[in-house]
């Protein structure tokens, strides 16, 4: 489904991803994980439009995407759920969910927020509530939510489980795995290595912009060194 071949990117003459390749194969969930300043949320934002490739190719569905502008890679099918969720925090919910359905014709906008507020009960209950005024984890599942209305094929989730308590993180990975058996491919960057590798088929180590090893989940919740560097082993 995505096939990330030779990305290299820097900001000015910071060489932040050095030519990393991957790929996410349709009805996978993908992690990447590593240190903070691996390179994880540049990835993502590389892949969105967000950022440029000096190199290499970014393809989804076959179709190249490297030079696309961002809201053409959500036409194709790819939401970026991002690091610290970016809610429009003056918005009310019901709001905030409209905003992510910029791709989609206006028929459809009702009976897709009733969707999401199906999926998000708690958003249902707070449809009127400043967002800006709603827990952390109200807030993750309106970004996650705001990211299902434009009807992704792929949605990449940057650090869901940031700033939330033990009891929240674990019903947000729940969340995560439903969307995926409903049939959403999932590339997860997520720093807590040990919930990512415990939902996602595959994952990716970066480390100072490269991938220094790749493996099935359940290898890597093994490697003594994957443990000892991220899972407190």
């Amino acid at each position: 489904m995505l096939k990330v071949t030779d990305m290299n990117v820097y900001y000015g003459a910071i060489h932040a991803i050095k030519g990393i390749s991957f790929e996410v194969n349709e009805g996978e969930i993908v992690t990447l994980i590593g240190a903070n300043g691996a390179g994880k949320s540049t990835t993502l934002k590389t892949i969105s439009g967000l950022l440029r490739s000096k190199t290499g190719g970014i393809s989804f569905m076959g179709q190249d995407i490297k030079n696309m502008p961002p809201h053409k890679i959500v036409e194709l099918g790819i939401a970026h759920v991002p690091e610290g969720r970016r809610i429009f925090s003056r918005m009310t919910v019901e709001e905030n969910l409209e905003m992510g359905a910029f791709t989609c014709k206006p028929q459809d906008i009702p009976p897709d927020i009733e969707r999401v507020f199906e999926r998000f009960p708690r958003l249902k209950e707070r449809r009127r509530q400043i967002a800006g005024t709603l827990s952390g984890g109200e807030q993750q599942m309106l970004a996650m939510g705001r990211g299902l209305m434009s009807h992704p094929k792929l949605m990449m989730l940057d650090e869901p489980s940031m700033g939330l308590a033990p009891l929240l993180v674990y019903q947000i990975f729940e969340i995560i795995r439903e969307l995926n058996r409903a049939g959403t491919t999932i590339l997860l960057v997520e720093q807590n290595a040990q919930m990512a590798l415990s939902i996602a088929d595959r994952g990716y180590v970066l480390e100072t912009g490269r991938i220094v090893t790749a493996a099935d989940s359940a290898v890597l919740l093994d490697d003594s060194a994957v443990q000892k560097a991220y899972l407190g082993g």
